[in-house]
C-alpha cells in the first residue's frame, strides 16, 4: 500500500515550519519533505519531527536570486553553487533528512552548462555521502519554469549516468512529467534503477490528485507493483484549505 509524503512547501505553507509538520502528522502522512527550510532554525525542526515521529525526506538547495531556479548548472556561479549545496548538506543532515534536491538553475543548455552541473553535482555527492544523504536531481516542465536547464528525464539520466555517483538519482515529479507530455505509466518502469524520489499533483493544474487528466490510481498500483515502498511526495498546491482537499488521502491508500 502506497505511503504519502506532505511537501511543506506547498501544504500547510502559511505556517513556521514546525506547525506545518505537526499539521501533516496530524492529517495522517507518512512523513514530510520541505522546499527551503533556512528561514526556520535547525533546533525547531528536528524538536517537531521527534515530537512527531515524522521523518523529513528531502529539501531543495536555495533558488538563488529573482527569477533564479537554483545555480548548480548556470556557468560562472560555482562558488555560490556550492555554498547552496554545502548550506542544504549541513542542514539536512542535522534533521535527519534523507536526500537534497540541487536544484540547476536557468540558463541554455550549452556544453559548458553540462559540465558546471556535472561539476557542481559530484561536489554535491561528495558532501553528502558522510550523510547517507541522496543527491536528487528533478526535471521541470517548460510551461511552469521556461528556461530552466533541466527538463525531460532522458537528460537527467544522462546526467545521472555522467556524475556516476551511486548516491545520485532521480527525483521523479509525475505532474512535470505528464505536463511536458510524457506517458507516466510507461516512464517509470525504465527509470525505476535511478528513481530517488516519486512527487504527484493533479494534471494540468497541480491541485489535489483526485482530478484531471492523470489518473493517479493505476500510477500508484504501477509503483506498488514495481517494489516502491518509499513515500510518495503530496507536492500540490491545495484548491481551497489543506483539510478539505484530503479526500484523496484516504481513496487513494
Amino acid at each position: 500500500m502506497a505511503t504519502f509524503s506532505a511537501n511543506l512547501g506547498f501544504l500547510w505553507n502559511d505556517r513556521p515550519l514546525p506547525d506545518a509538520i505537526r499539521a501533516a502528522s496530524a492529517a495522517g502522512f507518512d512523513a514530510v519533505e520541505c522546499h527551503w527550510p533556512y528561514d526556520t532554525p535547525i533546533d525547531e525542526t528536528k524538536a517537531a519531527l521527534a515530537e512527531t515521529g515524522m521523518v523529513m525526506l528531502g529539501l531543495n538547495t536555495r533558488k538563488g536570486g529573482d527569477g533564479e531556479f537554483g545555480l548548480a548548472a548556470v556557468p560562472g556561479r560555482a562558488v555560490e553553487a556550492r555554498l547552496a549545496i554545502d548550506e542544504a548538506v549541513r542542514y539536512a543532515a542535522s534533521v535527519g533528512a534523507q536526500a537534497v534536491h540541487v536544484m540547476a538553475g536557468v540558463t541554455p543548455p550549452l556544453p559548458v552548462a553540462f559540465l558546471t552541473f556535472l561539476g557542481n553535482l559530484r561536489y554535491a555527492c561528495k558532501q553528502a555521502a558522510p550523510h547517507n544523504i541522496t543527491i536528487l536531481i528533478e526535471p521541470l516542465n517548460t510551461i511552469d519554469t521556461p528556461g530552466y536547464y533541466l527538463h525531460n528525464t532522458a537528460d537527467a539520466s544522462g546526467v545521472i549516468d555522467a556524475v556516476d555517483r551511486p548516491n545520485l538519482k532521480l527525483m521523479f515529479d509525475c505532474y512535470h512529467a505528464a505536463r511536458s507530455g510524457a506517458d507516466v505509466l510507461e516512464l517509470l518502469p525504465q527509470l525505476l534503477p535511478i528513481l530517488g524520489h516519486v512527487q504527484f499533483a493533479s494534471v494540468p493544474d497541480r491541485a489535489e490528485p483526485d482530478h484531471g487528466d492523470l489518473d493517479y490510481a493505476p500510477v500508484f498500483a504501477l509503483l506498488d507493483e514495481l517494489g516502491w515502498t518509499h513515500p510518495l511526495g503530496a507536492e500540490y498546491r491545495p484548491a481551497a484549505s489543506v483539510e478539505q482537499g484530503l479526500g484523496w488521502l484516504r481513496d487513494l491508500r
